[in-house]
């Protein structure tokens, strides 16, 4: 079942001589429960494109549908509710509310959104990333690791259709790294978890189920339809 596609998806800024094609036509699908990697330079687009799956920003045309909805059909209001219990991000600044504890920073874009937590399923989420024994300690009293398995439970806490990691590892170093990327696969294969993550890391990659490469705003390899780069 595919869970996100894009079709010719562009972004433009600026106009004339002076346009930035920042995305040139990104066409992919990605399946429910799939670990995908998009790998590209700096300035190659991925974080551009990330931002387009995510409902962040508005591409200047092409499409972008995330379980069965097409993000840009809906107005400001209907996405902003839609990204909320829809898409988790994972960003590699872990954005945790310093004064709330690590179980109150889990469950509260769940509360924000007016839901019950499902304390059940989040404890399961909890221990798998080895979470048990912090829930009642504050951010900065935890390392960055620690810091960052917080930001992905407060991700799936909301049971997104699809987790979006914007090189979620950036701010850790290289052991730490490896951890917190198993443990996000794991989590994935374990919750049924859909998620793309955007990376220049080729190493860490590797671990996907699929590494979709960007250059230039254009899908090079790893698309299923080979990209848009015609």
């Amino acid at each position: 079942m595919t869970i996100l596609e894009t079709k010719e998806l562009r972004k433009i800024y600026g106009a004339g001589e002076n346009a930035v094609h920042a995305l040139d036509g990104v066409t992919f699908t990605v399946e429910k429960g799939e670990f995908a990697a998009v790998v590209g330079t700096s300035g190659s687009g991925k974080s551009t494109l990330l931002h387009m799956l995510g409902g962040l920003d508005r591409p200047t045309s092409g499409t972008v549908t995330v379980d069965g909805r097409e993000l840009f059909s809906l107005k400001d209001e209907e996405l902003t509710i839609f990204r909320r219990r829809k898409i988790g991000f994972v960003f590699q600044s872990f954005n945790l509310v310093p004064v709330l504890n690590v179980e109150e920073n889990i469950v509260l874009p769940v509360e924000l959104d007016g839901r019950e937590p499902d304390y059940e399923y989040i404890g399961r989420i909890v221990e798998t990333l080895g979470l048990a024994e912090k829930l009642r300690s504050l951010p900065n009293n935890l390392s960055g690791g620690q810091q960052q398995r917080v930001a992905i439970a407060r991700a799936l806490a909301a049971k997104p259709a699809i987790l979006l990691a914007d090189e979620p590892t950036g701010n850790l170093d290289s052991r730490t790294s490896q951890d917190v990327m198993g443990l996000l696969k794991v989590t994935g294969q374990k919750f049924g978890q859909t998620i793309v993550m955007i990376t220049h890391n080729e190493e860490l990659s590797q671990m996907a189920d699929r590494v979709i490469r960007i250059e230039d705003g254009r899908i090079v390899s790893g698309g299923e339809t080979g990209g848009a780069a015609k």
